[in-house]
């Protein structure tokens, strides 16, 4: 228990978190809709991406940042590497709509650049926010930016289709690296192993 003459006046009557208060996936979306931490990604961006999915979704996928197509739309993985996504989930026999979809950061960075570390780390509470309201059984990780959110020491070309676990918050959760479904996109010859990488969430979840 913490000693309540070791906390300063400004500790005892801070006011709570939002991010922490959150009950609802919902009230925590609004907040990020409203969210002007970062100034220059908040300028640039139409409107803030903060996920889509069902609340208690046993899957969550992480991708990098919206893009310009998902910037308008104001849904994550609404282009080309969205579809191609919707078609993996198929092929493993899980529909878009069951599954919890957003990215590292929740708005789309200048020119579609590289989150850069205070953003990230600006968006990190409601990421661990996010997952703690759902409470998934497994958290995919597509593409480099999202595995070295979690996992800072792995490359995804080694981490790929391989499961480990990592504690956040007060939960121990599954996490699955992937490569990121654009690869797919911009080089063919890439498909067969992403296809083959997604078959491990399905046999991943039958053994959870």
């Amino acid at each position: 228990m913490t000693d309540l003459t070791e906390l300063s006046q400004g500790d005892l009557f801070a006011p709570p978190d939002p991010v922490v208060t959150c009950r609802t996936l919902e009230e925590l979306h609004g907040l990020i809709r409203d969210c002007t931490k970062c100034e220059e990604v908040a300028e640039y961006r139409s409107q803030a991406v903060p996920g889509v999915g069902p609340a208690d979704a046993r899957v969550v996928f992480i991708g990098e940042a919206p893009g310009r197509w998902e910037d308008q739309k104001g849904e994550p993985f609404v282009g080309d590497a969205g579809a191609y996504l919707t078609e993996l989930l198929e092929k493993i026999g899980l529909a878009r709509s069951e599954v919890f979809i957003t990215n590292v950061i929740k708005c789309r960075p200048p020119e579609n650049r590289n989150p850069k570390t205070p953003e990230m780390e600006n968006c990190l509470p409601y990421l661990e926010r996010q997952l703690a309201l759902i409470k998934p059984d497994l958290v995919v990780l597509l593409g480099r930016v999202a595995l070295e959110r979690f996992f800072p020491r792995e490359k995804i070309t080694e981490a790929a289709a391989v499961p480990r676990k990592k504690v956040v918050g007060d939960r121990e959760i599954t996490f699955l690296p992937m490569l990121h479904p654009a690869f797919g996109i911009r080089r063919q010859d890439l498909k067969p192993e992403i296809e083959k990488q997604f078959w491990t969430i399905r046999e991943v979840l039958d053994q959870l």
